[in-house]
């Protein structure tokens, strides 16, 4: 079906780029892009065409999650080739199960995420686009270093070797942890940051002489500032921030992806079933379920600043498993104050931009790639209802259907 022109009839089309859907309408594809979109009124030629009538389905652009990592912890014993095949599977069911149909690592050990991009691309194995980071970058004593994902950095050359190496390995982009975080042990604060002048200075340079965008771990003022003041492509959590932040936000070209699962995501704070399973299933410590509530308001305020303020935003999770993170992530967008429209524009039209894939990505539109999903329910009526997935096509070839 790669190749033969494909109907997408009777379907309710929310394209991202306006807010109302197009009624009734109807998608041609061809060679793995949207060749048109008519309204209820306009039908399509169907001759020579496979017709799949969607019985007044919705139809949207595929998801993205910005922000992803590998399981963690991995399967006790696990061996880097084990944990390598894992992180596939997890990223082929975020795909088909999810609706996910790309991804933005921020940090991935032995460089897997650029294994599984290349695999993926290969077009032999089925899963989502992957922009890939290699290890993220921290000093000695940072951010997350029981993940496996980090690399520890010191003194201004020891981030040049660190981001040569992660060039060497075929990543698109640099991730650098500025700061703490929430889930880790007590000298890992998210209030703290972590990086002397010289060495945030050396990295950033050479990020920018290299043109490697810079994906940075930003959980307070003093970070969110400095990484936006060096250039950064965007910043990660902004757990805690101030109106400076969001001055420097609204003058700049900085993307802000915000993460709220990691402040929200805690047995105090679980406010529907999909929630409560998760919780469930993730058993995080209660001291850093403590930490995470105690966090939990002061994100939301700033995300919702944030959002008020017209700042770029995109939705990335930053937790697993792939194929429920983006999902999760989406409802607690609308719970902070964002409307569902909101929501599905930074997981589509806004990801895909981030990512430098806007013009090919994001909308349904002629000429973009048929990276697309439908659900039976309107998710503009609840956020919730993006859940009810029946297909997933990427590049016009359909990989998941649950029509039954």
């Amino acid at each position: 079906m790669d190749k033969m022109r494909l109907v997408l009839a009777d379907v309710n089309v929310i394209d991202g780029v306006t807010p109302t859907p197009l009624a009734n309408a109807s998608v041609a594809i061809e060679d793995g892009r949207i060749s048109e979109v008519a309204s209820g009124d306009k039908p399509l030629n169907t001759r020579d065409a496979t017709v799949l009538e969607l019985n007044g389905a919705y139809l949207l652009p595929g998801l993205w999650d910005t922000h992803v990592h590998p399981e963690y912890p991995p399967a006790s014993g696990a061996t880097i080739a084990e944990q390598t095949a894992d992180f596939g599977a997890n990223l082929s069911r975020a795909l088909t199960e999810g609706g996910v149909t790309a991804v933005r690592c921020g940090g991935a050990a032995n460089f897997m995420d650029v294994a599984w991009k290349r695999a993926f691309d290969s077009g032999k194995f089925t899963g989502p686009r992957i922009f890939a980071s290699g290890y993220f970058l921290t000093t000695t004593g940072g951010h997350f270093l029981t993940s496996g994902q980090a690399r520890e950095c010191d003194g201004p050359y020891g981030f040049v070797q660190a981001i040569r190496e992660q060039i060497k390995g075929g990543v698109d982009h640099i991730k650098l942890n500025l700061s703490g975080g929430i889930m880790g042990p007590p000298w890992d604060l998210h209030k703290h940051s972590f990086l002397l002048e010289d060495e945030i200075k050396a990295a950033f340079a050479l990020c920018h002489r290299r043109e490697y965008k810079v994906m940075a771990h930003a959980t307070n003022p003093d970070a969110v500032k400095a990484a936006i003041r060096l250039g950064a492509h965007s910043i990660e959590h902004g757990y805690i921030m101030d109106e400076e932040c969001l001055a420097l936000f609204e003058s700049g070209d900085a993307w802000y992806v915000p993460t709220l699962a990691i402040s929200h995501l805690t047995q105090q704070q679980a406010a529907n079933d999909w929630e409560r399973d998760w919780i469930e299933r993730r058993q995080i410590p209660d001291d850093l379920q403590r930490r995470a509530d105690a966090a939990s308001d002061e994100h939301a305020k700033w995300f919702k600043r944030a959002l008020d303020a017209g700042v770029k935003m995109a939705v990335g999770s930053d937790i697993r498993p792939l194929s429920e993170a983006a999902l999760l992530e989406m409802g607690l967008w609308v719970r902070d104050g964002a409307t569902p429209w909101q929501a599905i524009q930074a997981a589509t039209r806004n990801a895909a931009e981030l990512c430098g894939a806007g013009d090919e990505l994001g909308t349904v539109e002629a000429g973009k790639l048929a990276d697309l999903i439908v659900v039976a329910d309107n998710p503009l009526d609840d956020i919730n209802n993006i859940r009810s997935l029946l297909m997933v096509l990427k590049e016009g070839r359909i990989v998941s259907d649950r029509r039954g």
